[in-house]
């Protein structure tokens, strides 16, 4: 008997002249190409995924800050699966190896249980479809409470998009963002929404220009929409680059420069944009904290959450 990658089982999914590969740990967007060149950062089958690369994040996004929330009077305590910084980060279905429950050549849908912990007393089951066509690849997202008490809740992808050859410095963004949440410098623990134009250099790219060497982990709100859809764009000096669009039920995003602590040199450094399009705001289990909608959602029992979707396409 074949040993599974350390990835997951594989799922490859072909359409007009897009070719993904779903991986089945963290139901992973693992590679994506577009008449042959790489649309997102890949990672091999057989390699334990780098960080959250392509993963889908849930039952949260981003992280809670010290890894502490409070729902119904009681407090809770995550793991701190961001110990450098204190929190928890990306939620708990990363790293669970998500079943196949629906396939064809071109879609997958992917399924796996969150079970009640200590720190999340909640059983959510939790599903996601990639389908492939001439337009890109779409991915949706949506969980059900099968407890008794509602759930709190929020998701999101980690895809790393790439324009063409070179960095994320040589290329050029489109985010048509009004508001960006700033951080602490050391701990990345929001503070408040701010205007895009309070440090226009690093964060306004309402104006398709180069990204540079700005370093960015923030997330953005106030999206401009067209029929109720947010496009970001990200492109080459060529032209060709790569899009990712979604609805209103994600009405954040956070944007990453991938810069990694031991900085150039370093694999995967500033190699892609990572483009999160997310249900809620990080740390949004702490909602009460801040003075502007989180965002986040909470499940009645024995129902679904809102369908989070996303499409991402090569510009071509």
């Amino acid at each position: 008997m074949a040993r599974t990658p350390l990835s997951g089982i594989q799922h490859s999914l072909r359409a007009g002249g897009y070719e993904a590969v779903v991986a089945g740990v963290g139901a992973s967007l693992r590679s994506l190409t577009y008449a042959g060149r790489d649309l997102v950062v890949p990672f091999e089958a057989d390699e334990v995924r780098p960080g959250f690369r392509g993963a889908t994040l849930a039952p949260w996004p981003n992280r809670v800050v010290d890894g502490l929330y409070t729902v119904d009077g009681v407090e809770r305590q995550l793991a701190l699966t961001e110990p450098d910084r204190g929190h928890a980060l990306h939620g708990l279905a990363a790293w669970l190896e998500f079943d196949a429950i629906d396939k064809s050549p071109s879609h997958v849908t992917l399924a796996a249980v969150i079970e009640p912990q200590t720190s999340f007393p909640w059983r959510l089951v939790v599903e996601t479809t990639y389908a492939l066509t001439a337009e890109g690849l779409a991915q949706s997202v949506r969980a059900r409470n099968d407890t008794d008490e509602p759930a709190p809740w929020g998701t999101g992808p980690h895809p790393y998009l790439v324009a063409g050859e070179g960095s994320v410095d040589d290329w050029m963004l489109r985010l048509p963002a009004s508001r960006v949440l700033e951080v602490t410098p050391d701990r990345l623990a929001p503070t408040e929404l701010v205007g895009v134009e309070t440090d226009a250099a690093r964060f306004d790219f309402r104006e398709e220009r180069r990204i540079g060497a700005v370093e960015i982990d923030h997330a953005y709100a106030g999206l401009s929409r067209a029929d109720g859809v947010a496009t970001v764009t990200l492109t080459a000096d060529d032209g060709r680059g790569v899009a990712m669009s979604w609805g209103a039920v994600c009405p954040w995003v956070q944007i990453h420069t991938a810069d990694l602590p031991a900085g150039p040199g370093t694999p995967g450094h500033r190699a892609g944009l990572a483009v999160e399009p997310m249900t809620c705001a990080p740390d949004a289990y702490n909602a009460d904290r801040y003075d502007f909608d989180a965002g986040l959602i909470t499940i009645a029992p024995g129902e679904w959450s809102p369908t989070a979707e996303w499409i991402v396409h090569a510009i071509d």
